[in-house]
């Protein structure tokens, strides 16, 4: 059977896991323009973007370790 040149075709570009849930997540996502007419992929990238936006707000926001105390200058003065 011959491809219809109008048929959405999956575009076959792997994805590799990072470890970060949401990221990955919103990664995922990018599979459902394999089903999508052309005028649909927007949406999808829009999303995307939105979920890689929030995951990386989400890792700024995250507390580490606290910062050490400033060192004072040694005053060798008498």
């Amino acid at each position: 059977m011959a491809h219809d040149p109008a048929e959405p075709r999956p575009l076959g570009v792997p994805r590799t896991p990072t470890g970060e849930a949401e990221v990955d997540a919103s990664l995922e996502r990018l599979a459902d323009v394999d089903h999508l007419a052309t005028d649909g992929h927007i949406e999808v990238y829009e999303d995307v973007h939105q979920g890689l936006r929030e995951a990386l707000t989400a890792l700024d926001a995250r507390q580490g370790p606290p910062a050490p105390a400033p060192s004072r200058p040694y005053d060798n003065r008498s």
